[in-house]
């Protein structure tokens, strides 16, 4: 169960070599979380991360999880479940693509939807049942700003992150009541791996601050949470520009 401050004391990562889920994941076995269980394709790099994660304190476990196996969903994560109650899921899996070549080779540009959404929404319905089966538990949904306005830059990647955020929000709606807390993230420009050699944005973030944010959000049961909180405005800005005018950004 959580703590008296809303942390949890079990979770589960979909997404185990995720950089914000492996810093929030430090943060919150820093407060209060013992058990982890980590999902994702078996690799040295999933080991790597348990195994740090056991030099900080938690009793770590890892399951092998493929978004674009939807099929396999109901099993892998039943297995967590079966293990006992898990407090919080942090749905942390996704791929940016590459948008100029994605263009050009659909396929990659379908790997791209598969993994960020449908994989998302199978993943995420089979989490959320277990956790309204056990009476209680947060889903954190990881999207981005990049879903609210599909730019020319990354078209392909933004519109599977606005169809992530808009079902996370849908599946906190039915849930509400239930127990179970949905909670979406939307992180700006991300210094990490994924954008390793790509021009920064504005108002770039951590994977340290995002992990910072996602625990306040916790705290607060928040339902929403932007990092940095700026990029609300400047998102809302955005999203009510005339498309002429939109178009001509450098962005």
């Amino acid at each position: 169960m959580k703590d008296a401050f809303g942390l949890p004391q079990s979770l589960l990562v979909l997404g185990g070599t995720s950089e914000i889920a492996l810093a929030t994941v430090r943060r919150l076995v820093a407060r209060r979380t013992r058990t982890v269980w980590l999902a994702g394709r078996p690799s040295p790099a999933l080991d790597g991360a348990a195994g740090q994660l056991r030099d900080a304190g938690a009793e770590v476990r890892t399951v092998a999880f493929d978004a674009l196996d939807p099929e396999s969903h109901e099993e892998a994560l039943g297995k967590v479940f079966a293990e006992g109650d898990i407090d919080l899921v942090l749905l942390a899996f996704g791929v940016l693509g590459d948008q100029a070549h994605d263009e050009r080779e659909p396929l990659n540009a379908v790997r791209v939807a598969q993994t960020n959404y449908t994989g998302a929404v199978s993943a995420g319905l089979v989490a959320a049942r277990s956790l309204q089966a056990q009476g209680h538990g947060s889903l954190v949904v990881l999207s981005s700003v990049a879903g609210e306005r599909a730019r020319r830059a990354n078209f392909i990647y933004g519109s599977s992150k606005a169809g992530l955020d808009a079902f996370a929000q849908g599946l906190g709606d039915a849930l509400h009541g239930t127990g179970v807390h949905v909670m979406v993230v939307r992180p700006g420009f991300v210094r990490s791996r994924m954008t390793e050699g790509m021009e920064e944005a504005p108002l770039a973030t951590t994977p340290e601050a995002v992990a910072t944010a996602i625990e306040l959000g916790l705290r607060r049961r928040s339902e929403t949470v932007w990092v940095p909180g700026a990029l609300r405005v400047v998102m809302s800005a955005l999203r009510h520009l005339p498309r002429t005018v939109f178009r001509r950004l450098p962005v």
